[in-house]
């Protein structure tokens, strides 16, 4: 009975989701337009978060310039939720319209020699439509298979949709804690991954094994994407993002190392999140201001925690 009536609250909520979507573009933005004042003047959704992180990042900006970059966010924010819900039948022609990518021949190149590719981006821009970058590949002649990494929702009935909506440019969700079993698998079936990796959210406690500087915070960061790419022998590829205008992007393959090996410890880590804050000092208002990024400092890490062998505990 349980999974009957979840199929059809499925269908229900994709239905609606679908008829959604179909409506034109200009549509969209004019509920974003309206979405904008409810989220950023009514609701003040995470208004203290997006303001402390601003804060925090650009000390050095006038209260009016945080305040222009909080407005300019929100409008963007409310943007990136109705082209997530115009994604579901969004043409491949519009999409590669409004979503270019360019060194896709390096990319090309990289997996017809049979090296696996692990491409590393962030929640700049709108990172719901990369996943597009699936239609911008030159042939292969290698068997390859594409893959974007995500966190499953707790609800099985929005997560299924949202699954159905982003492989339908052709990248399959791989849940994070699979990526490792999935490289592998295609690897012993003779494919070749290429599997997108977004790296700029905060680890839980027991997972903080490196700290660095980023947007001018003491920042603890993910480094087990950068384990993967070591140990799978991938070839490390940034994807940097711009927005050129309201429902456009631009985005560059840029590759950051052939041979892992050759970097040290964190290397790639470190280097991942100098392309990503330059990315975001260009315009800082398309990132994800609203995630509380900082909310685990040093000071309380060294309080609580202790690492023995490679491992974080508690102490």
């Amino acid at each position: 009975m349980k999974k009957f009536l979840n199929n059809i609250a499925y269908w229900t909520v994709y239905g609606v989701w679908y008829a959604l979507s179909l409506l034109p573009m200009w549509v969209h933005y004019l509920f974003s337009d309206f979405l904008y004042l409810l989220v950023a003047y009514v609701a003040r959704y995470r208004h203290h978060v997006v303001w402390k992180n601003l804060k925090n990042a650009y000390p050095d900006k006038s209260d009016q310039e945080l305040k222009r970059l909080q407005r300019q966010f929100y409008r963007h924010f409310c943007d990136i939720l109705v082209e997530t819900v115009k994604y579901a039948t969004i043409s491949k022609r519009n999409i590669m319209r409004r979503m270019t990518f360019k060194g896709s021949e390096q990319v090309a190149e990289i997996l017809n020699s049979g090296q696996p590719i692990a491409l590393l981006l962030g929640h700049y821009g709108n990172w719901e439509w990369v996943t597009s970058f699936a239609l911008w590949l030159p042939p292969v002649e290698r068997e390859v298979i594409l893959g974007q990494l995500y966190h499953p929702l707790e609800n099985e009935v929005m997560n299924r949709v949202v699954v159905k909506m982003r492989n339908r440019m052709g990248p399959v969700c791989v849940p994070t804690t699979e990526s490792l079993r999935w490289i592998i698998g295609n690897k012993q079936q003779g494919r070749i991954t290429m599997l997108g990796y977004i790296n700029d959210q905060v680890p839980t406690w027991l997972n903080i094994h490196h700290w660095l500087t980023f947007l001018n915070q003491e920042t603890p960061v993910f480094t087990g994407i950068e384990r993967i790419v070591h140990s799978q022998k991938q070839a490390a590829v940034y994807l940097d993002v711009k927005r050129v205008k309201r429902g456009h992007y631009e985005c560059e393959f840029q590759v950051l190392t052939r041979d892992p090996s050759t970097m040290g410890e964190f290397e790639l880590t470190d280097l991942y999140f100098k392309r990503m804050e330059q990315t975001i000092n260009r315009a800082p208002q398309y990132w994800l201001w609203s995630h509380n990024r900082w909310k685990r400092t040093r000071e309380e890490f060294d309080r609580y925690f202790k690492v023995v062998n490679g491992r974080v505990l508690l102490k």
